[in-house]
């Protein structure tokens, strides 16, 4: 699925089966609350942090799910076209960094 893809058939899914967009702010805040899910996941699972109970059903790629479902119906509603945004966000970090992460010496 391309994103562009995802992005009509996420609208899709709203408009039918969701309703309506929550608004932006709601769905700011629901971005939060799965960020928070997901930095759970990272820190039990590659970090120091040991799992609780209910934690062992959590799914990493689940949550990053409800991660980009989030971002895609805040560009959805806001009139972002999310292909043509990381394309422009590539291009920027390509000049940007040219060089810079070559003459990193941490990265090495």
């Amino acid at each position: 699925m391309t994103i562009e893809e995802a992005q009509q058939t996420v609208d899709t899914w709203i408009k039918t089966t969701g309703v309506r967009y929550f608004n932006e702010l709601t769905n700011m805040a629901m971005l939060t609350e799965e960020v928070g899910e997901v930095a759970r996941i990272i820190a039990r699972q590659y970090g120091e942090q040991s799992f609780k109970p209910s934690d062992k059903d959590k799914n990493l790629a689940d949550e990053l799910a409800d991660v980009l479902f989030v971002v895609i119906c805040l560009a959805n509603q806001t009139g972002v076209n999310l292909t043509e945004a990381l394309q422009k966000n590539l291009d920027k970090k390509t000049i940007r960094d040219a060089e810079r992460h070559k003459n990193n010496e941490k990265l090495f």
